[in-house]
């Protein structure tokens, strides 16, 4: 995925998207999760699907590009996944 002049990526090489929303209890929780599954944004992309991650106060999104929809499942379920160990973390710690 060659990055474009904004230091993204050609949306139009990713026609199927989805956005993933995670709100949480307060903007600690959000920014704990967030910043946990942030730093795999470029790490787990590979040539059919990479995604982004924000926050914005109590929400956490997740927002997943594919080329294709195979492509797409599988990253929605790997997002799903590091969402729910970060969650599972922040619970156990407090």
């Amino acid at each position: 995925m060659p990055p474009t002049p904004d230091g993204g990526f050609d949306r139009d090489d990713y026609p199927h998207t989805i956005g993933l929303s995670f709100e949480y209890d307060d903007q600690r929780t959000a920014r704990l999760v967030g910043d946990a599954v942030a730093v795999e944004v470029g790490e787990i992309d590979d040539d059919r699907s990479t995604a982004r991650v924000d926050r914005e106060g109590r929400t956490v999104t997740v927002d997943v590009f594919a080329r294709d929809l195979v492509a797409l499942r599988a990253g929605t379920n790997t997002w799903l996944g590091l969402v729910g160990t970060a969650e599972r973390i922040c619970d156990r710690v407090g």
